[in-house]
């Protein structure tokens, strides 16, 4: 079977236009070369493609990567000496990748030899350098001089952060296991024993409903009250758990839009009186992915939830004027998340592009339901 080949990226996709609009910067020594005699002007086009072929290679971050940047620092002494003085100014290019050393010891070895390949052409130069029309190099060299520092520090708080990150999704995935592992305790602890218990009085009075229907109905009875006592403990356990409900969810949502500057409209109840606890929980999350979807990708001015109350059924709806929906990946991993979790309770869920996009949430709810506050 063929190895499927990557795609090829002149720089890494995540660096986004920066790369690119630095490359502007080498038309000065191209500009310089064109005037000098054909094998100079000859070996000085190759050093510029060499420089290059470096600058794309530094981005890679190769195990190369100090060849390749002293390779870049050499050929800007080349330049600046043999070509023009204007030259020193592509020292940019390798100040860049200079502060992207980690270890300290590589870094000041960089910037060392970077200070040497910029300060030999000044003094070659020392007639052009210190005359009054060339004071500019001053602040320009300072400046090349300092941005290595400035970059090692921007890149070693990003990689802290991202460490960070790193480190705050372990802790919540560790929790997420703590909890389910407690959950599963606790419904072992408390249910274990008294479903055993309502396995075998049911074995019992399959045997005695033949043979003496009094005795039979008596364990029925104690089967009764056994199962009310296990429903008194799952309600127990539920009430620990804390539970979100779709109004104190709306009032985030309407936070987090605004912050967005997508403007916000509610139009029903939101209090769902009589809803229990489960279903206005699922609800909740459906509706907090619903609106995080709506910020990060409809491109949306508007948003209205629409909350509607029928016979037997809960309508939820949200509804953007924005882009509308990418063919391509109709159901990602946050509506898979919610329609996972809307099956627990019966529920539905539909998506349309109409004037952007509307993610309608039906869920059955019965009135016997409503009135235990659980599902019987």
């Amino acid at each position: 079977m063929k190895k499927r080949k990557g795609k090829f990226e002149f720089f890494p996709e995540r660096y986004g236009f920066f790369p690119y609009i630095f490359l502007i910067y080498l038309f000065m020594p191209i500009y310089y070369i064109f005037y000098e005699s054909d094998w100079k002007r000859f070996v000085g086009y190759a050093l510029v493609l060499l420089f290059t072929v470096a600058y794309r290679k530094l981005y890679f971050n190769t195990k190369s990567f100090s060849k390749w940047l002293i390779i870049q620092v050499l050929i800007i002494l080349i330049l600046a000496v043999f070509y023009n003085i204007n030259n020193i100014f592509l020292g940019f290019f390798p100040a860049n990748f200079i502060g992207w050393f980690t270890d300290k010891k590589k870094f000041y070895n960089a910037l060392i030899l970077f200070a040497i390949a910029i300060i030999i052409p000044l003094f070659l130069h020392s007639d052009v350098f210190f005359s009054a029309s060339m004071l500019y190099f001053i602040p320009f060299i300072v400046i090349m001089f300092i941005s290595p520092f400035g970059i090692r520090s921007m890149n070693s708080k990003l990689e802290l952060e991202q460490k960070l990150n790193e480190a705050n999704e372990t802790i919540k995935e560790l929790v997420k296991r703590e909890e389910r592992m407690r959950i599963a305790r606790d419904l072992h602890d408390t249910l274990g024993h008294t479903l055993s218990l309502i396995t075998l009085k049911s074995q019992l009075v399959g045997k005695l409903i033949t043979k003496d229907s009094e005795k039979a109905l008596t364990e029925v009875k104690a089967i009764e009250r056994t199962s009310r006592a296990a429903l008194a403990q799952v309600r127990e356990l539920v009430s620990d758990m804390r539970t979100i409900s779709v109004e104190e969810e709306l009032t985030h949502a309407k936070s987090i839009l605004e912050a967005a500057n997508i403007s916000y409209e509610l139009q029903g109840d939101s209090k769902l009186k009589g809803i229990p606890e489960l279903t206005q929980n699922i609800l909740s999350l459906c509706l907090r992915e619903a609106v995080t979807n709506v910020v990060k990708h409809s491109q949306a001015q508007k948003c209205l939830v629409c909350i509607l109350e029928k016979a037997g059924e809960i309508l939820l709806s949200i509804h953007d004027d924005g882009k509308g929906l990418n063919s391509n990946n109709k159901y990602g991993n946050g509506l898979k998340g919610m329609t996972e979790r809307l099956v627990l309770i019966d529920g539905d869920l539909n998506l349309t592009s109409e004037n952007g996009t509307k993610l309608m949430i039906t869920v059955p709810v019965i009135v016997k339901e409503r009135e235990a506050g659980v599902i019987s």
